[in-house]
């Protein structure tokens, strides 16, 4: 019996994480999208899933990652990452061309990193008009990635931060409950999909950095359905050129 409850349990994760929602995207803000996939989890979810994944949300609010973030003025520190085809990217080579818009997303498995990516990628003519570049990092291995960026049509880099080495230096990193964790193991694998069994996750940060590497707009929230509103960060860059 209990071997079937669990069975159940992990089927309904796999059909929860299973809708493609991309064309969300298409009318109203990101976070209309955002919030129409919260609605329909809260809707369909077993409850189960729904105190475990809340109990999550309240963990990263109560773990002090968001006072230790890196945020408004501070200075952002350089890195060096491999791209989707396995290319070097660093930040300073980025920066000397304009400013940089730096987004961590949790991975191809998260329908509201989906969401965002994509309409991220809408937005990215009218970041591209401001002189901005936008890059993306995820703990995902460099296979994952590409899948990801693949399967998005994305044109911006899409960086592989494995065992979130940048995500840490920048102060976003935090460890799941057990309980998220077990869900996520259950339902894509989430060790096989980052290369490690740390159980840890990056906020779903968005940074504006100026060219003189200063971080002028900062996104930061312990509730990974919240993501930096796309139309938030071409206002920031327009800032950055008056």
């Amino acid at each position: 019996m209990k071997t079937m409850r669990q069975f159940i349990f992990t089927i309904s994760i796999l059909l929860i994480f299973a809708v493609q929602a991309r064309a969300q995207t298409d009318a109203g803000s990101l976070q209309d999208a955002l919030n129409a996939r919260k609605a329909n989890f809260e809707k369909s979810a077993p409850e189960q899933l729904k105190v475990i994944y809340a109990d999550g949300i309240s963990s990263v609010a109560h773990s002090g990652v968001l006072e230790h973030a890196m945020n408004v003025g501070d200075q952002a520190l350089d890195f060096e990452l491999t791209n989707a085809v396995g290319e070097k990217v660093m930040l300073t080579d980025y920066l000397a061309k304009g400013p940089v818009i730096l987004t961590w997303y949790r991975g191809g498995w998260c329908p509201y990193c989906n969401l965002t990516l994509h309409s991220l990628q809408e937005e990215l003519p009218n970041f591209k008009a401001e002189g901005a570049n936008l890059l993306a990092l995820t703990p995902e291995l460099p296979d994952k990635s590409i899948s990801t960026s693949e399967k998005h049509g994305l044109q911006f880099e899409v960086l592989s931060d494995v065992g979130n080495k940048v995500a840490r230096e920048y102060g976003i990193v935090f460890k799941l409950t057990d309980g998220v964790a077990e869900s996520y193991q259950k339902a894509f694998d989430l060790h096989g999909t980052n290369g490690d069994e740390s159980d840890e996750l990056p906020l779903a940060a968005t940074y504006v950095i100026d060219t003189d590497g200063t971080i002028r707009y900062a996104f930061l929230d312990a509730d990974y359905r919240n993501r930096a509103e796309p139309a938030d960060i071409l206002e920031a860059l327009k800032k950055l050129n008056n």
